[in-house]
């Protein structure tokens, strides 16, 4: 009897040790998120918490484990800013090129679209190519690079920042749910 396929299915705070385990290489062995100390499980779970609660956190499962997930947050706090949210996705190696970072964010869109949001905003730490390549193929579009904007593992780091829509119309959007 064959494997059932990898599944992407809304995150609960059960899966933090498994998001931070995945995380946490990212943090100590790359310029790919700024952040300098890997987030404890129980830190990962508040911000699990977090995202569900306003904005989207999903989780892709193969075999029963959890082998990525993506999530999305507020962009910037200011109120004309609320339709609008930050988006990341980080997977297990071995993971890239097999379609698990487009079925993760595929179904975060979705969620998010269905609360109202507009917009979704990603920064890729240059170089990332598989990043870039993801998000390209998303239809996010470059919006600008912050030079030098970032201090880690002995250097300065470049943040590209593309976007891409979510839902589209002029009208007033009703506050995101």
């Amino acid at each position: 009897m064959d494997a059932p396929a990898p599944a992407v299915r809304d995150a609960t705070v059960a899966d933090a040790a498994a998001c931070a385990a995945i995380y946490a290489p990212y943090v100590s062995d790359t310029a790919i998120t700024f952040e300098t100390e890997p987030p404890t499980p129980e830190q990962m779970a508040g911000r699990i918490a977090t995202a569900l609660a306003a904005h989207a956190w999903v989780v892709l499962e193969d075999g029963g484990r959890v082998v990525g997930y993506a999530y999305a947050g507020p962009y910037k706090e200011r109120a004309a800013y609320r339709w609008s949210c930050e988006v990341s996705v980080y997977l297990e190696p071995g993971r890239r090129r097999r379609g698990s970072g487009r079925a993760l964010y595929e179904a975060l869109f979705q969620r998010l679209g269905a609360r109202g949001y507009r917009t979704a905003v990603a920064g890729m730490t240059l170089p990332n190519e598989p990043s870039e390549g993801l998000h390209a193929a998303l239809g996010f579009e470059p919006i600008g690079t912050y030079r030098r904007i970032g201090w880690k593992h002995g250097r300065w780091r470049d943040v590209a920042w593309a976007q891409r829509s979510i839902a589209s119309g002029d009208d007033p959007p009703a506050d995101p749910r």
